[in-house]
C-alpha cells in the first residue's frame, strides 16, 4: 500500500480583529536566512500540542501561487507558530515588513499553514521526552504543587523564587519542580560575563524588546540549594538538577557556591544527574565541580566560528577559546558534554557553520547536541550576521545527517538527559 501523500498546507493569516484564516489558494512558504522557500513535505509536521500561535505586528502575509510560482502579498497580519519544546524549526515564517514594523520579542517563529483540517508547522521532533508538555495537566495541580513547596520549605528564598516562576511566569522548568517530575531548575547567579543579544533575563532599555523573565535578585545559600535537591529527589525516580536557568546570569560565575552545594548534596547521599547549563567561560571551574559530583555540562553556542559567536554572545572577560577549552576539559574529566546549539535555519545549516561544528566535535569528542531554536527576531539576527560569509543552507535534515555521518558517536535531542546516579560516574 502506498504511503499517504502529505498535503501542501495553505497560507494562514489574520484579519484586523486577530481572527485566523487559511487562504483559499495560496500555499504556505517559509524562510531560511534571507531566502524564501516552499517547504518540502519532510520539513513540516502537524502542529504539536502545547505549541502557540503569534500574530506578527507590522508584518504582512506572503504565500505561493501554485499556478504561477509567484510570491504573492496578502492583506492582513502574518501568523507564526512557536513549536512545543522538543521540536526544532526547519524553516521560519515568511512575511513582509511594513515601514513601522517593531522588533519582535525573543521567541522562535515557525512557518504555519493549514490543510486537511489541521495546522502544520515547519519543524521536526528531535526529542521524545514529554518534559515540557502540560496539555493534560490542570493548572490547579501545578498551583497545588507550588504551594506545597512553600509550605514544606517556608524559609527557603530559592523556593519562593521558583514558586513564583511557576505561578506567575509559567516557567516550564519551575512547573515541573512543582509537579515533582523530570528536571529541577536551580538558578543561582545574579551576574553574567556575556551580553547576549537574545538574553531573556536582562536587556538594555534601548534594545527594542523586553526581557520575558525577571533575573534572580539574591544569591541562594548551599543549604537552600540542597534542600530543593533532596525535596525533588524524593518525588522523582530519575532526578535531573540543572544550574543555569533563564532567570539568571552565568552560573559559572558562582562556581565556588555550586561546588559547595553539589558536594554537600552528594555527601548527604544525593543521587541523580547534576548538570550545569553554561556558556563554558570559566575552564578552571571544571575540576572542582567534577570532584564535587557534577555529572554533565551543557554549553550554549550559536556558532562554532569565533566571529559569529562573539557577535551574538558579546563576551566580557572571557574568549571563545576558553569555551572550547572548557568543553575539552569537561570531556577529559569524563563529564557528559552537550552543546546547546541555537539553531537558526539558513545560517546554522550552512557549510561554513557545519564544518566548524564537525571540526570541534572531532577535536573534543563531546557527546550530545541539543537542537534548540534561537529565539530572536529573524530580521535582527540576519542584520547581525551580515558581515559574515555563510553560503546556501543544506536544510535541517541534511544538517543532522551530515553531523551524524562524520561524528557517529554524537546523539541528538532537546533536553538534558538523565545519566543515572552521579556517584557511579
Amino acid at each position: 500500500m502506498a504511503a499517504k501523500k502529505k498535503p501542501r498546507p495553505l497560507l494562514v493569516f489574520a484579519d484586523e480583529n486577530g481572527q485566523i484564516y487559511d487562504h483559499p489558494e495560496l500555499e504556505m512558504m517559509c524562510r531560511r536566512g534571507d531566502e524564501l522557500f516552499q517547504p518540502k513535505p519532510e520539513e513540516y509536521i502537524p502542529l504539536p500540542p502545547d505549541s502557540e500561535f503569534f500574530l506578527l505586528p507590522g508584518r504582512f502575509p506572503i504565500g505561493l501561487d501554485p499556478e504561477t510560482g509567484e510570491v504573492v502579498e496578502v492583506e492582513g497580519t502574518a501568523v507564526t507558530a512557536f513549536a512545543c519544546p522538543g521540536h526544532t524549526l526547519t524553516g521560519l515564517a515568511a512575511y513582509g515588513n511594513t515601514d513601522d514594523a517593531p522588533v519582535l520579542p525573543m521567541f522562535s517563529y515557525g512557518a504555519v499553514g493549514f490543510a486537511n483540517g489541521k495546522f502544520w508547522v515547519t519543524a521536526k521532533k528531535v526529542d521524545e521526552d514529554k518534559r515540557q508538555v502540560f496539555t493534560k495537566i490542570p493548572n490547579k495541580k501545578i498551583d497545588a504543587g507550588a504551594h506545597r513547596m512553600l509550605k514544606e520549605m517556608p524559609d527557603n528564598r530559592l523556593v519562593r523564587h521558583l514558586a513564583g516562576c511557576a505561578l506567575t511566569y509559567c516557567c516550564p522548568a519551575a512547573k515541573n519542580l512543582a509537579l515533582g517530575r523530570f528536571e529541577a531548575p536551580l538558578p543561582t547567579s545574579r551576574t553574567c560575563n556575556a551580553r547576549c543579544i537574545g538574553c531573556i533575563s536582562e536587556q538594555p532599555e534601548d534594545s527594542g524588546f523586553p526581557s520575558p523573565q525577571e533575573r534572580i535578585k539574591f544569591t541562594p545559600t548551599a543549604e537552600e540549594i540542597t534542600q530543593i535537591m533532596h525535596f525533588h529527589a524524593k518525588r522523582e525516580r530519575k532526578p535531573v538538577f540543572s544550574f543555569g536557568q533563564g532567570c539568571e546570569g552565568e552560573p559559572l560565575t558562582e562556581h565556588v557556591l555550586l561546588t559547595e552545594a553539589i558536594k554537600k548534596y552528594r555527601d548527604e547521599g544525593g543521587i541523580g544527574t547534576v548538570n550545569i547549563n553554561t556558556n563554558g567561560s570559566i575552564t578552571e571551574a571544571m575540576e572542582p565541580l567534577a570532584a564535587a559530583g557534577l555529572n554533565s555540562i551543557r554549553v550554549s553556542l550559536n556558532s562554532l566560528r569565533e566571529p559569529v559567536y562573539n557577535t551574538y554572545y558579546r563576551p566580557k572577560g572571557y574568549k571563545f577559546d576558553d569555551v572550547l577549552a572548557t568543553i575539552a576539559k569537561a570531556k577529559e574529566l569524563d563529564l557528559h558534554v552537550s552543546l546547546n546549539f541555537l539553531y537558526f535555519p539558513g545560517i546554522s545549516d550552512t557549510e561554513f557553520e557545519v564544518s566548524a561544528l564537525v571540526e570541534v566535535a572531532k577535536q573534543t569528542k563531546f557527546d550530545f547536541i541539543q537542537l534548540r531554536n534561537l529565539n530572536i527576531d529573524p530580521d535582527l539576527y540576519m542584520e547581525l550576521m551580515e558581515p559574515y560569509e555563510f553560503g546556501p543552507g543544506m536544510g535541517f535534515i541534511n544538517f543532522r545527517k551530515r553531523i551524524k555521518n562524520e561524528c557517529p558517536w554524537i546523539n541528538f535531542g532537546y533536553f538534558n538527559p538523565y545519566l543515572g546516579d552521579g556517584k557511579q560516574r
